[in-house]
Parts: structure tokens; sequence; C-alpha cells
């Protein structure tokens, strides 16, 4: 009697303590998905400028977990300021996103490509999407860094007149309306993020980017858990999502996504 007692005791604790785990990394997910599954392409398609897909398919590799543009098939240089970007293109999500937290993380590798002599080390991730020509018509979060003058310029806006922003008067980074951000039309250009406490360049360390969409109301560009850019009043509420190869070797990885049925007021994402 006494060693039934004890079994079923043990069982009872292994049984708990499986639930309690399992509870954690729910909690731990917190209602996050994975957008791109790290193994093949299921849910996404490639496109780049030339319009051939065997070189899309040899831009764009996933190994060990992760999405490399540029792999060890290119050389050091690829196309370098020859006026071709060839090469330029995104991988793009089939299913459309309104009101949504994207997080994904990534980091520079060493090659560089096509126009690398006006933009440095550059990337992206475009979202509201509406035409996925090369460039697309949408909203990019920038990634970039400037190495010549070690700035970073991830975070920064790339969306022609889709959004207002805030930024001082006569301005081109951004101001958080708490620190005397004025709300104003975005024009055609780069629109800079502020300054972040941290980011990392050529340092083969990875950069954590999260942007936080609610359809047409507002939009957050955060980086390293700080935010550097925000937007308001868009002029679209969904699109597909896609990730850049442009100038630079990236490697993206943990690109995942947490969808919304409705809108959250932007103040529980400013705290």
């Amino acid at each position: 009697m006494k060693l039934r007692y004890l079994v079923n005791s043990v069982i009872a604790i292994a049984v708990f303590g499986v639930l309690i785990i399992s509870c954690k990394n729910k909690n731990q997910n917190n209602g996050f998905v994975k957008l791109h599954n790290s193994k093949n392409w299921t849910g996404w398609y490639l496109k780049i400028r030339s319009g051939d897909m065997e070189m899309a398919n040899k831009v764009y590799s996933i190994e060990d977990d992760m999405i490399h543009v540029f792999n060890d098939q290119f050389p050091d240089s690829i196309n370098l300021n020859t006026g071709k970007n060839d090469t330029h293109g995104l991988f793009y999500t089939k299913k459309k996103y309104s009101k949504f937290i994207l997080r994904f993380e990534y980091k520079w590798g060493t090659k560089i490509a096509n126009n690398f002599d006006k933009f440095q080390y550059d990337a992206g991730c475009y979202y509201h999407v509406t035409d996925d020509k090369i460039w697309p018509k949408g909203i990019e979060y920038q990634v970039r860094y400037n190495h010549i003058k070690n700035e970073n310029h991830t975070g920064d806006f790339w969306a022609g007149n889709l959004l207002q922003w805030y930024t001082a008067e006569g301005g081109n980074t951004f101001l958080n309306p708490d620190k005397g951000g004025i709300l104003q039309p975005m024009k055609n250009g780069e629109h800079l993020a502020s300054k972040p406490s941290k980011f990392n360049g050529l340092n083969d360390k990875w950069n954590k980017c999260e942007v936080i969409v609610m359809g047409d109301k507002y939009c957050i560009h955060k980086l390293n858990g700080e935010i550097v850019n925000m937007g308001v009043n868009l002029k679209v509420s969904e699109g597909i999502i896609g990730f850049q190869s442009e100038t630079a070797e990236i490697f993206y990885r943990n690109i995942e996504i947490k969808e919304f049925d409705k809108e959250l007021p932007i103040g529980e994402f400013l705290d």
C-alpha cells in the first residue's frame, strides 16, 4: 500500500512538473509564432530585380536555422558599384498582415554588393506592402550600418508619404512626442531613427528588432528593446511582409509574429 502511494506520488509530481514546464514555455512564447520555419520557404516567395529564380534561390539560402543572404557561393564583392544591382530583392510572405508585433534578429557578414558605395551594409524589412515590385510600395524598417561614420540606421523609415511621424521642427530624426516631437507629414527619402543606446555593427553579434503595427493607426520601430522611431495615421492598413537583400551579406533568424484581432492603444507599448 505504501509502495503504491509512493509510486502515485512520484507520477503526480512528474506530471505537475511537465505542466509547469509547458506553461512556462507557453508564457515565454506569449502568443508569438514562427513566421519563417527556418527550414524551407513554405508560406513565402522569393523575388529579385532580375527575375532570375535560380539566382534568387542562391541569394537567399537557409542554413543552420537562419536565412543567409549572399552565402559562400558568392565572392567577397558582388556586382560592386556596377549599376546592375540584379540581386536587389526580398523574400515575401504570401499572407497579408494588419495588426501585429513582428520580431526578428540580424547580424552582418563581410561580403558587399551592388550600390554599397551609396548605402553601406544595407538591408531592411518591409511591411504593409501593397505592390511587391523591386522596390515595393510599403513601409520599411530600415536595417543599415554606416561603417564609415560608425552610425546606426536600423529603425529608419523609408515610406514615401504613407504616414506621419514625430520630429523636431524642420528635422529629419525621430523625436519622441514626450520630448517635444511635432507631428509632421513624411516625405520621400530616409527618415532617421533616434540614436539607440546600443547597436551591433561589424562585431558578429545579433541585433534584436521589433515592429509594432496596428492597422492604419500607428507603427513603432524598436531596436534591442528601445523605441527608435514611430509613425501614425498610416495610409495603408495591411499588406505582405518582406526581408531585403541589398548591399551586403546579412543573416536573419528568429522571425516570429504575434497577431491581434483588435487594435491596442499605443500607450500599451510606450512604457
